[in-house]
């Protein structure tokens, strides 16, 4: 991943606003908003599902990998890593032979994980209502590009 850039000082001089208050500003829309990299980090394709795993409890990498169908070990390996950049994981490496680590939420990233399970938990309910609207959509009028090589 590309280093984040620097936020602007203005974002943390002085006492911040309620963040409904900064939604209606529209920092959070802005494009040199800090909070933009972590958005995508916490609502991407698998880190929704890494969070959501890891609120049942420490596991091992093999333990989540086998928990969230689909997620290759590239992609497992470097969504924890950002999340142990972003302060939402802890990894514990016990130094044994045969190596042994293992992953859990920090107080932050549990705090995180609830929300995200919250939308989650949203999705699954209303899963027959969205499948319905997308079949009912009318199909996107525009050429579908070729695959590149």
């Amino acid at each position: 991943m590309p280093p984040r850039p620097p936020a602007p000082p203005e974002v943390f001089d002085g006492p911040q606003p309620p963040l409904a208050e900064q939604i209606r500003m529209g920092r959070v829309f802005s494009v040199d908003c800090p909070s933009r990299a972590f958005l995508a980090h916490m609502t991407s394709r698998w880190g929704v599902l890494v969070l959501v795993a890891l609120l049942s409890g420490r596991r091992r990498f093999a333990e989540l990998r086998r928990a969230i169908g689909g997620i290759s070990e590239r992609m497992l390996a470097q969504t924890l890593r950002q999340f142990e950049a972003d302060g939402l994981v802890e990894r514990r490496d016990h130094n044994e032979v045969p190596p042994r680590v293992d992953y859990a939420l920090t107080p932050l990233g549990r705090e995180a994980a609830e929300h995200v399970r919250a939308l989650a938990d949203w999705v699954e309910i209303n899963l027959p209502r969205l499948m319905a609207a997308e079949a009912e959509a009318e199909p996107d009028p525009r050429p579908t590009p070729a695959p590149a090589d």
